[in-house]
């Protein structure tokens, strides 16, 4: 790995407002949605240092998501305003996402977790155990602004 890169750290932020098509009839937001709203926060951050899915693609990788992990703390209700804050854990061989969901109004965490991606050559669907150099490229110039 780059020692340029060593100890460096990488946050996004994104705001979700909770619709009403995301809470069953407890007014409690269902589970499987909080994935969804992970994926605004990923999104977020693979922006942050242009890598989004679209340049993904167009660097000849795909990157499958190979593990979740969740932890319910609180609830999230119809209509309550969500800050999804993501990090970039670990980025060499594949890229590790953290997640934290808090209550814009309190700050109260109500979900944590973590998503696993690894990238997948496009043209020969193998398996690539380093991220490619293009990871490496993006996140140097994301560090440097």
């Amino acid at each position: 790995m780059n020692e340029r890169l060593q100890g460096k750290t990488l946050t996004a932020s994104a705001l979700v407002e909770v619709p009403f098509h995301d809470v069953d009839a407890m007014n409690v937001c269902w589970h499987g949605h909080y994935l969804k709203y992970f994926e605004i926060g990923r999104a977020a951050l693979l922006r942050a240092f242009d890598y989004d899915y679209r340049e993904m693609q167009a660097s000849g990788y795909l990157w499958p998501i190979v593990e979740a992990h969740l932890k319910y703390v609180r609830p999230a209700t119809y209509g309550q305003r969500l800050d999804v804050r993501t990090e970039l854990l670990e980025f060499e061989n594949r890229l590790k996402i953290g997640y934290e969901i808090v209550d814009c109004a309190t700050g109260a965490r109500l979900t944590k977790g973590y998503t696993i991606q690894v990238a997948v050559d496009a043209a020969t669907q193998e398996l690539q155990f380093v991220s490619p150099s293009v990871v490496f490229e993006k996140l140097e110039r994301a560090w440097a602004r």
